[in-house]
C-alpha cells in the first residue's frame, strides 16, 4: 500500500528537517519553505494527502495559505494542520475557522504529531469511502434528500416535524389498460422513459421526489429546503405545467419504440400543514410526509381533468397572481365532510 504524502510548510529549514525525521518512516514527505510554493505543490496533479502548516512566514503567512487552499475547489478537501508557536486561544480559533482540522503548538511531541496525522488521514479515507458509497446509493434518493443528508440537516432516526408544504400527485390515465397491450420490455421502457423525463423537471424545479407508486409520482415542496411557502407553491405549479408540456415529447419517444398508446396524465396539487421526516423503524426508514394535504392532492389528481393541473383552494390562493385559472364545480371527496373547492390552472401569467 502506497504511503500517504505529507507536505511540511515552514520557512525554517531546521524545522523542516526535524519534521522529516519524525514522519519519514511512515509517510512520504514533501517540503515547502514559503506559502507560495506550498500552493503550487497542492495545485499539482498529484497533491499531498495532508498539509502541516506553519503560521509565521514571510510574504504569505499560514492563515493566508489555508484560506487560499480552502477557496480553491481543487485543494479545499486537503486536511490542514497548523504547527506553530502561536499559542493564544484566539490564534487557534482563527486557524480552525479558516478550515484547518487541527492545531499543534510548538515545541512539538513527535508521538503527538504522528498520531494526529494518522487520525486525520484515517478520517479522510473514511470520508472518501462514505462519499463513494453515497454516490452508489444516492440514485435511490431524491437529490434534495441527498443534499440534506450530506449537509447534516436530515437525521438517521425516527422523527418528524410539522411544516406547511405543497404536495404534488400525478398518474397516467388508464395505464393499467395500456400496459395490458405491452410486452414487459416495452412497459419497462415506457415507464422508465416517462419517469426520467419527469424527474429531470422535478430536479430543475428543486422539488423533493418522494416516490413512484406504480405509474404515479409523488413530489413535495418545502423540505428539506424551502424557498418560502408562496415560492414553493409557485415552483410546484410551474413544474406541473412543464410536465404537461413535456408529455408530447415522451409520447413521440414511445412512438419511435413502436409503442402506439396515447400518453395523458392527471395532476393534483394541495398545500397545507404536513408531518415531514423519518417514518419507519430503526432498521429501515422512509423520509416522507403525511397529512391531509397529501390525501387531498391524491384525490384531486384522481378526480382531475386529463392533461391539466388541478389545485386546492389554499394552493390557488398562494399562486393566483402568477397563473390564470378557472374554478371547478365543488367536489364531494371521501373523508372530507364538506364540498371541496378546486381550480384548474390554465397558464403562467408571466
Amino acid at each position: 500500500m502506497a504511503k500517504s504524502t505529507i507536505l511540511v510548510v515552514d520557512d525554517t529549514p531546521d524545522n523542516i528537517a526535524f519534521m522529516e525525521e519524525v514522519l519519514c518512516g511512515q509517510f512520504r514527505v514533501q517540503a515547502a519553505t514559503s506559502g507560495a510554493r506550498a500552493l503550487e505543490i497542492c495545485g499539482e496533479a498529484d497533491p499531498p494527502d495532508l498539509v502541516l502548516l506553519d503560521i509565521m512566514m514571510p510574504g504569505m503567512d499560514g492563515y493566508a495559505v489555508c484560506a487560499r487552499l480552502k477557496e480553491d475547489p481543487r485543494t479545499a478537501r486537503i486536511p490542514v494542520i497548523f504547527v506553530t508557536s502561536m499559542n493564544d486561544d484566539d490564534d487557534e480559533a482563527k486557524g480552525l475557522a479558516l478550515g484547518a482540522v487541527d492545531y499543534i503548538i510548538k515545541p512539538i511531541s513527535p508521538t503527538i504529531v504522528v498520531q494526529r496525522v494518522r487520525t486525520h488521514l484515517e478520517l479522510l479515507a473514511a470520508r472518501r469511502k462514505l462519499e463513494s458509497l453515497s454516490l452508489h446509493y444516492s440514485s435511490y434518493l431524491s437529490p434534495e434528500l441527498v443534499a440534506g443528508i450530506r449537509a447534516g440537516g436530515i437525521a438517521s432516526s425516527v422523527g418528524t416535524r410539522r411544516k406547511k408544504m405543497t404536495v404534488f400527485f400525478s398518474d397516467i390515465e388508464g395505464f393499467t389498460r395500456i400496459s395490458e397491450s405491452m410486452s414487459p420490455e416495452d412497459m419497462t421502457f415506457a415507464l422508465n422513459f416517462y419517469f426520467e423525463a419527469m424527474a429531470r423537471i422535478v430536479i430543475a424545479r428543486r422539488g423533493t421526489l418522494d416516490k413512484y407508486i406504480g405509474d404515479a409520482i409523488m413530489v413535495f415542496f418545502g423540505d428539506p429546503e424551502s424557498q418560502g411557502l408562496k415560492e414553493d407553491a409557485v415552483a410546484c405549479v410551474s413544474m406541473a405545467l412543464e410536465m404537461q408540456r413535456a408529455i408530447p415529447l415522451v409520447e413521440a419517444a414511445w412512438r419511435e419504440r413502436g409503442i402506439l398508446a396515447s400518453l395523458r396524465i392527471r395532476i393534483g396539487i394541495a398545500s397545507g400543514f404536513c408531518a415531514v421526516g423519518n417514518f419507519g423503524s430503526s432498521s429501515q426508514l422512509t423520509y416522507t410526509i403525511l397529512g391531509s394535504p397529501v390525501n387531498l392532492a391524491s384525490r384531486l389528481e384522481s378526480t382531475g381533468i386529463t392533461g391539466s393541473v388541478v389545485v386546492s383552494e389554499e394552493t390557488e390562493y398562494l399562486v393566483r397572481d402568477r397563473f390564470s385559472n378557472v374554478p371547478r364545480t365543488p367536489l364531494a371527496i371521501k373523508g372530507i365532510h364538506h364540498p371541496v373547492n378546486s381550480w384548474e390552472i390554465i397558464d403562467d401569467l408571466r
